[in-house]
């Protein structure tokens, strides 16, 4: 785990340097953090109870002249997985059990409060296309993600698992889908929504239900990343001014503040 966390801090200083000094007045750069609500289907949890942290730097580049079409790359620390609590004592082990107790790591005492938590931590790369309305300053975002996997936990019915990154229990990479929808609240700050879901199973998981007339019936699920988020942006080397702009009734046209273009031909 020092390891990966070493990894993490000079990757995330490489590509703040490289906002600093590529082409400064075209690349923007942006610092973001905010709160994950995920869940994992497939594992038997239904609902976004699993909170964790989103966070860490970007590069967007327009690609057009007004700055409309942009392209954008993160570098992000991601916190996954799923979680149900209960009343102590609530949840039936004899019922619905799954075939994972053979690895329970016996140093961890029974959670008699814990149905199933998966805490799945991945440093997350995304890449996206990115089209911002003028009049609005809303920008609407489509792209795809690749993860890596740095730490992992996991807890089903009170039982800790022997479970970690490089266990094999769940694979390394998660590679997802992305939807992003990011508002400009005043110049260089932004609210952003994100939603995200895996496009391959990060794992399999094999069940065992006990019937009433006492039979057994096994199945295997496959399990995807399922997530949304809200976050605070701020892009860094951006400059804006106040839109005077109004129409014949006097109303204002467009947002309040208007990014400055650069021109590229100087």
């Amino acid at each position: 785990m020092k390891n990966h966390l070493i990894r993490i801090v000079l990757g995330v200083a490489c590509l703040f340097f490289a906002m600093q000094n590529i082409e400064a007045q075209r690349f923007i750069g942006s610092v973001a953090a905010g709160v994950n609500f995920a869940q994992i289907e497939g594992d038997g949890v239904h609902g976004f109870y699993k909170v964790g942290f989103n966070g860490g730097l970007g590069l967007t580049l327009p690609v057009n002249q007004k700055q409309t079409w942009q392209v954008s790359l993160e570098l992000l620390y991601s916190q996954k997985g799923s979680l149900k609590k209960c009343i102590p004592g609530s949840f039936d082990t004899t019922r619905y059990a799954p075939s994972m107790y053979l690895d329970v790591d016996r140093t961890v005492p029974w959670d008699s409060t814990t149905k199933c938590k998966m805490a799945l931590d991945y440093v997350q790369i995304p890449l996206m296309v990115r089209y911002e309305e003028p009049n609005s300053g809303c920008t609407f975002a489509l792209g795809f993600a690749w993860g890596r996997l740095v730490r992992a936990k996991e807890i089903y019915n009170g039982f800790t698992r022997t479970t970690n990154a490089r266990s094999g229990t769940f694979k390394k990479s998660d590679w997802s889908v992305i939807a992003d929808i990011n508002i400009r609240l005043y110049k260089n700050l932004c609210l952003d929504f994100r939603y995200e879901y895996s496009m391959v199973p990060i794992r399999t998981m094999n069940f065992t239900y006990v019937l009433t007339d006492n039979s057994m019936i096994s199945e295997t699920y496959k399990l995807h990343n399922h997530m949304i988020s809200t976050r605070l942006v701020y892009y860094i080397n951006e400059k804006f001014y106040r839109n005077t702009r109004v129409n014949k009734y006097g109303q204002p046209i467009g947002t309040r503040w208007m990014r400055e273009i650069p021109d590229y031909n100087d």
